[in-house]
């Protein structure tokens, strides 16, 4: 009997460690059979988008996105490249050189610039704009590291042009022009619902120029003279990343204001001015003016335009 006993207890030990292990082998299988299909899906290359796909059609003839894409890159393709090449470019100067680019430093070229020219910048987001005056500042920083100016020019420059260095505050600012005050208002009107200011200037708005650039007119101050004061007293009292009321233009015409930034005005003192003023009086007294291109060749820039 214990014998039996002894027996009939291994017997359902047995049993139990089969129950036991049975679950672990079936997980197991799984996640051998999980690993597999992930190592054949990653020696399977990805499918490529079909480049025959339609993304428009005008009287039931499509426009693929072959079409598009390669009309995209004939308009804008090579001036794109062109900035990201010469921006790696002037990286790889600012690491070779030891040259450091602050954003105290944007920030300050930022503000002389759009109180200079506004416009000069327009179509370029923000991130963008700072990224091209990084560049340029890293430029100027190289082509002007041996030029030696003493500090009694420097401020004798600044007391001759103090006027420079105080800055209005400036409105980056998007429109979207129309004739009447109806359409202004259901512009206005499909805003408040979600609608893409871009998007909607460049399909209704009647200024070309802006319109091509998603409405985007630049920075605009008390002094910029190229823009309708009432566009400019509209955007100084809407705040940043805010859409204005409509505005009756002085030409008859109807404006919806979008202020996209707001560079609060200021007066620069001589200190901190001092290295932009003497980095513009040493590249006055270079032989020629030189762009980011004259250093692709120091750094093997390639690109797919060819040399």
């Amino acid at each position: 009997m214990k014998y039996g006993r002894s027996h009939n207890v291994e017997e359902t030990a047995t049993q139990k460690r089969k129950l036991k292990t049975k679950p672990l082998l079936y997980l197991i299988g799984i996640l051998l059979l999980f690993n597999i299909m992930w190592f054949i899906g990653w020696l399977t290359p990805d499918k490529p988008k079909q480049t025959d796909e339609v993304v428009a059609s005008v009287s039931g003839q499509p426009i693929t996105r072959e079409q598009w894409l390669t009309a995209m890159e004939k308009e804008v393709g090579q001036e794109v490249l062109l900035d990201l090449v010469n921006n790696k470019v002037m990286e790889t100067a600012a690491k070779k050189y030891g040259i450091k680019v602050t954003d105290k430093e944007v920030d300050l070229e930022l503000a002389l610039i759009t109180a200079v020219d506004g416009k000069t910048h327009s179509g370029l987001d923000v991130e963008q704009t700072r990224q091209r005056i990084r560049s340029t500042l890293i430029l100027e920083k190289v082509l002007s590291h041996d030029v030696v100016i003493d500090d009694e020019t420097v401020k004798a420059f600044y007391d001759e042009n103090e006027s420079l260095y105080t800055i209005l505050t400036a409105y980056r600012t998007s429109v979207i022009i129309v004739p009447t005050k109806k359409e202004a208002e259901q512009a206005l009107d499909e805003l408040s619902k979600g609608s893409s200011f871009d998007a909607l200037a460049k399909e209704i708005s009647t200024d070309l120029a802006s319109a091509s650039l998603g409405g985007d007119i630049g920075y605009i101050n008390a002094d910029t003279e190229t823009v309708d004061p009432k566009i400019y007293a509209m955007a100084s009292k809407t705040k940043e990343g805010k859409v204005g009321d409509v505005v009756s233009l002085t030409d008859g015409m109807y404006a919806v204001v979008q202020v996209n930034e707001i560079i609060e005005g200021t007066t620069f003192s001589y200190k901190e001015v001092k290295e932009h003023i003497k980095r513009e009086i040493a590249l006055e007294q270079l032989p020629q003016t030189v762009n980011p291109e004259a250093f692709w060749k120091e750094f093997d820039a390639k690109w797919f335009y060819g040399k």
